[in-house]
């Protein structure tokens, strides 16, 4: 048995783990002060109804519409040092 190469894996596994982007700490910070309220038209976390027609096109379509903006939002809303990843994590946490 390659110990080694076990123990790597293991190390690695955590480090990608601890990598995640953190969607509640992201919404929290940056998005919560329109999404918690609806400023703006902006559509509130965990309204079904309103992030439905947003959803249809897939998590890809909202990443790539809310890295561009949309409406009031501007690009990333207020979050400019947000990967893609942030984001994602981010409007999942929202739709749910």
């Amino acid at each position: 048995m390659n110990f080694k190469l076990i123990f790597s894996t293991f190390m690695l596994a955590a480090i990608m783990g601890s990598a995640h982007a953190d969607g509640k700490a992201t919404y929290t910070q940056k998005c919560a002060m329109c999404h918690a309220t609806g400023a703006a038209n902006a559509p509130k976390t965990g309204d079904k109804a309103a992030w439905a027609p947003r959803t249809a096109n897939g998590i890809d379509a909202l990443v790539a519409s809310a890295t561009k903006g949309k409406g009031a939002m501007p690009p990333k809303g207020t979050c400019n040092d947000c990967s893609a990843d942030d984001l994602k994590a981010a409007i999942e946490f929202m739709i749910k």
